[in-house]
């Protein structure tokens, strides 16, 4: 037993002395020259720095010290020209704008003015009683489609039609007092007649009336169906509108993929040929990065179609995730265009940096129009 103790005890000093040996070698070989605390010896007598400079909380100039990021310079400012600035709504204009957005509160109607983000809406809300106006947007807020400069929701499954719709809208506008209305609406790709029969309903129920109001609507391109196309044009309507918004070339950037210039080319033919006496009409937005060739290419073929209004108008991008501006047009290029249109024999054109589809100088217009119509054929 003693000896065995002994031999426990020989082997547990074996042991110990062994790993001392080992973490003294290891010490050995840091302090080695080359080695990183035989380096940090060297940097701190290279620096003179002693244990004052630490209390004195002046810290060593280590040349392995991480390098600090310099701040991000801000990001470019995308501002917009001087000529882009909407005036704000004040004094008497104020309680007129205030007056007519309740009136659409209190219906549940939507309005593109709102929807779509319009810079014109104070202009429009804001006129006196008879020429305050505002495009009300017909089958709801939400559009089947996703075209890229668009602010108006989009889903698949839209909620339902509302049945009560065209009496809603006939109401407000008996309340705002107009003689000229404007009707848009959103794309309704889930309903079988793409809504033709809905807005037929409503331009019907506002003509029904004893001093039925001119009317004036922006309807969508009904999947390229003209049954559904002609649903709309022989409801009464005194003015057909479907927008081209872009050139050909830039259709699928500008647009959802299920719309295209030839479908909408083909929309505004059909209504002259079911119904010659009506006023077709269309918008192109600039800045989207069209050329001037292509831009003239499109007003031709839209008098080739016998299209009577042309409008154009400055694309304002509604948020970051929307295409970007291509280029701000300047007020000058603005009025080469409407001279050009007007050279090429439109019955109107409507032409700046602000304007937009429905835009009241051009309803004024077209309601003078439309009167010199009705005293002719009274006349005849």
């Amino acid at each position: 037993m003693v000896i065995m103790s002994i031999s426990r005890m020989r082997y547990g000093l074996r042991k110990y002395y062994s790993s001392k040996l080992i973490n003294i070698a290891r010490f050995k070989s840091t302090s080695a020259p080359g080695s990183r605390i035989a380096k940090l010896r060297e940097e701190l007598d290279a620096s003179g720095a002693g244990i004052e400079s630490f209390i004195a909380g002046n810290p060593l100039e280590d040349s392995r010290k991480p390098k600090i990021k310099k701040p991000l310079r801000p990001k470019k400012i995308d501002r917009k020209p001087a000529w882009l600035k909407a005036e704000f709504v004040k004094g008497e204009s104020l309680e007129n704008y205030q007056r007519l957005k309740d009136t659409v509160k209190g219906l549940g109607l939507a309005t593109v003015c709102e929807e779509a983000r319009c810079p014109n809406i104070g202009e429009c809300w804001g006129g006196k009683q008879g020429t305050a106006t505002a495009t009300i947007m017909l089958m709801g807020d939400t559009c089947t489609r996703a075209c890229r400069f668009c602010a108006v929701k989009t889903s698949n499954a839209p909620p339902p039609l509302d049945p009560q719709e065209p009496q809603k809208v006939a109401t407000a506008i008996h309340k705002w007092g107009l003689d000229y209305v404007v009707l848009t609406s959103v794309d309704r790709d889930d309903l079988k007649d793409g809504g033709a029969s809905h807005m037929a309903e409503c331009i019907s129920k506002l003509k029904d009336t004893e001093n039925p109001p001119l009317v004036e609507c922006l309807t969508p391109d009904f999947s390229g169906n003209l049954n559904h196309v002609e649903i709309v044009a022989k409801s009464g309507l005194d003015v057909f509108a479907h927008n081209l918004e872009t050139v050909e070339p830039l259709q699928g950037k500008v647009r959802d993929r299920r719309a295209n210039y030839s479908q909408s080319m083909s929309v505004l033919r059909h209504v002259k040929e079911v119904v010659p006496t009506m006023i077709t009409k269309t918008s192109l937005m600039l800045g989207c990065g069209e050329t001037n060739d292509e831009i003239l290419r499109t007003l031709e073929d839209l008098r080739k179609n016998e299209v009577d209004v042309v409008t154009f108008g400055q694309y304002l991008r509604p948020s970051k995730k929307h295409m970007k501006v291509a280029d701000y047009v300047t007020p000058e290029q603005f009025q080469h265009w409407q001279d050009t249109a007007q050279d090429l024999g439109f019955l109107y054109v409507a032409s700046g940096p602000l304007v937009r589809s429905s835009y009241k100088a051009g309803e004024f217009f077209l309601k003078n129009v439309l009167d010199e119509r009705r005293k002719a054929s009274a006349s005849a």
